[in-house]
C-alpha cells in the first residue's frame, strides 16, 4: 500500500484562477491535511478531491497567514458539526502556540456555543515547539522553525508507512538552520514563488519568497529524490508546470513535480 498526496491548492496568497497552497496525504483511509487554503474553498476542493471530511483525522497548520489558516476554521467548523452528530471520530490539530491562539479566538468569534463545546473535546489541539514529535494516524513527523522572518512557521519531516521521507519547508525559502530536519528527503516540498526569469515582475526576495531555479538548487543542496514545487503564480497555468520544471531542471537532475490543484501522486 502506497500513500497518495493530492494537491488541494498549488498558489501563493493572491490567486483567483487556482486556490491557495494546501495538500492531503491519504493512507489506508485515513486524512492527513496540511494548512487549507484561504476559505470555505477548501470544502469545495476536497468534494472535487473525493476526500470525505470524515475521514480527515489530522491537521498540521504551518502559520497564521490568511492563505493558509482560514480554510481550517471551515474545516472545524465542518468537522464539530459532524462529531455532534456521531459521524466523526475526532480531529488533532498540531500547530505552534500563535496559531492555536488565532484559530481559538476564531472560533469564538465565529462560531456557534453548541459548535465550539467540541473544542477540546472531539478537536483537541497539539501545540508544537521546535524539534517536538508528534504522531499523525500512519504518519510519524517532526515539527521544526523554518525560521521565518515575516511570521512563526513551522515545516515538519514526516516518515511515512513504508520508510520514505516527506520535508514540508512551509512557503518560505529553506534556511540552512534547518539542515538536520531537510537533508536526504525522499520527497521535498518548496515554495517557488515564480520563476527566475519573472524576479522582476514579481519581486520574490522583496516578499522574502524563493523562484523554482532557487528551489531546485536547494533541493540539490539537500540530496532531495524528488521536488515539488507549490506556492506559485498563476499569472500561466497552462503553462506552469511545464515552464517551472525546465527551470528547476537546470539546477536539479531527480524528477520534479509541479502540480495542478486536484493533481495526485502516489509517493
Amino acid at each position: 500500500m502506497t500513500t497518495k498526496i493530492t494537491f488541494l491548492g498549488t498558489g501563493n496568497a493572491l490567486v483567483t484562477k487556482c486556490y491557495n497552497t494546501c495538500f492531503a496525504l491519504q493512507y489506508a483511509g485515513e486524512t492527513f491535511l496540511t494548512d487549507a487554503g484561504g476559505g470555505n474553498g477548501i470544502l469545495a476542493q476536497l468534494e472535487k478531491a473525493h476526500i470525505a471530511v470524515s475521514s480527515i483525522r489530522n491537521l498540521f497548520l504551518t502559520h497564521g497567514h490568511t492563505d493558509h489558516i482560514l480554510g481550517v476554521i471551515w474545516v472545524i467548523r465542518m468537522v464539530a458539526s459532524l462529531y455532534t452528530r456521531g459521524k466523526h471520530a475526532g480531529l488533532t490539530i498540531f500547530c505552534h502556540d500563535e496559531c492555536e491562539q488565532k484559530l481559538r479566538t476564531f472560533c469564538q468569534m465565529t462560531l456557534t456555543a453548541k459548535l465550539q463545546a467540541v473544542l477540546d473535546n472531539g478537536i483537541k489541539f497539539v501545540c508544537l515547539k521546535n524539534g517536538d514529535g508528534f504522531q499523525a494516524g500512519p504518519f510519524k513527523g517532526t515539527a521544526f522553525d523554518i525560521l521565518s522572518t515575516k511570521a512563526k512557521q513551522f515545516g515538519y519531516r514526516l516518515t511515512l508507512p513504508d520508510g520514505k521521507i516527506l520535508v514540508c519547508l512551509g512557503d518560505e525559502p529553506y534556511n540552512p538552520a534547518c539542515l538536520s530536519y531537510a537533508q536526504n528527503a525522499d520527497y521535498l516540498l518548496s515554495e517557488a514563488f515564480c520563476l527566475y526569469a519573472e524576479r522582476e515582475e514579481f519581486k520574490p526576495y522583496e516578499k522574502h519568497h524563493s523562484t523554482s531555479l532557487d528551489a531546485a538548487r536547494v533541493a540539490w543542496e539537500l540530496q532531495a529524490k524528488n521536488l515539488v514545487l507549490y506556492h506559485t503564480q498563476d499569472n500561466n497555468l497552462a503553462a506552469r508546470k511545464t515552464l517551472y520544471t525546465a527551470e528547476a531542471k537546470k539546477e536539479f537532475s531527480g524528477p520534479v513535480y509541479v502540480p495542478d490543484d486536484l493533481e495526485s501522486l502516489e509517493i
